[in-house]
């Protein structure tokens, strides 16, 4: 699961992003150049640097991708990105008192994601920190993370026919998410007007629980049924999708109150920090 979040390090904010497919730290160059030289223009001193140094401007270019990384403002936004390698070449290059200290954080960071890999309880426990400085409820985060739980069940199930991730597991998830919801995952963030963010992190628990059932019963058919092709595996995912449509449609019909909502993380928040002050 890629995540684009925010650390701190002696009171500095470093905007970060873990590549789950090449497990690798990715940092904001600016915000490290930031905190290094206490400029008040990170972004001018990163230009002037490279102009200065002509070598390391052009390994930046080279090896630093532009990363979409949450801003103030909480809106997501290229940024320039170095992995801890590259991190440590450019630290070099900047004459700072705060460079060791840095560097040994930086260490430790990528130890404890090293040691999470290694022990998922870790991992578990990390989430459900990074969920409750959201503000997300308890009973939320336990719902998000059995969802993350089944959604790979489902993909260990599709890897195991030889599916790779990518486009394939998209179209796949398109038609679970159009079957039961009646939205694509583009047409079900546009609903909740989201952009780039995670849809799974803005559902609420009752579309949380209707996915994971969709999901877990096209895991548990295609252990059945053993499609062959992607057709078959398409003519699955909207057999599970279908399980989990009439469970919406059953409840619907007991409540009067529609599923699918167009409520995003903001507002589920929102609503929790309401509630408590009451």
């Amino acid at each position: 699961m890629n995540t684009s979040k925010v650390i701190l390090f002696k009171d500095h904010s470093i905007r970060n992003y873990w590549d789950s497919e090449l497990e690798e730290w990715f940092f904001s160059v600016v915000d490290v150049v930031g905190y290094l030289t206490d400029s008040a223009n990170a972004t001018d001193y990163l230009k002037k640097l490279r102009k200065r140094d002509l070598l390391l401007g052009e390994y930046i270019g080279t090896n630093c991708p532009q990363i979409a990384m949450p801003t103030t403002s909480g809106k997501m936004r290229k940024t320039l990105a170095a992995s801890t390698q590259h991190l440590f070449r450019i630290i070099q290059s900047i004459p700072s008192k705060k460079a060791e200290p840095f560097k040994l954080w930086l260490a430790e960071v990528a130890n404890q994601r090293i040691d999470q890999l290694q022990d998922p309880e870790l991992s578990i426990e990390q989430a459900m920190l990074d969920y409750k400085r959201l503000g997300y409820s308890d009973n939320w985060i336990n719902q998000r993370l059995k969802s993350i739980e089944i959604r790979k069940e489902l993909t260990d199930e599709w890897k195991k026919h030889g599916l790779k991730e990518g486009m394939g597991f998209a179209l796949l998830t398109d038609v679970i998410y159009k079957t039961w919801a009646g939205k694509s995952s583009k047409e079900y963030k546009q609903y909740k007007g989201l952009k780039k963010e995670n849809l799974r992190d803005n559902m609420t628990n009752k579309e949380l629980v209707m996915n994971m059932l969709a999901e877990l019963s096209t895991k548990e058919i295609s252990e059945v049924v053993n499609p062959k092709s992607f057709t078959e595996h398409k003519d699955v995912a909207k057999r599970g999708g279908g399980v989990a449509k009439e469970a919406k449609l059953k409840l619907e019909a007991e409540t009067g109150k529609k599923v699918v909502s167009n409520e995003s993380a903001k507002q589920l928040q929102n609503a929790i920090t309401d509630s408590e002050n009451e």
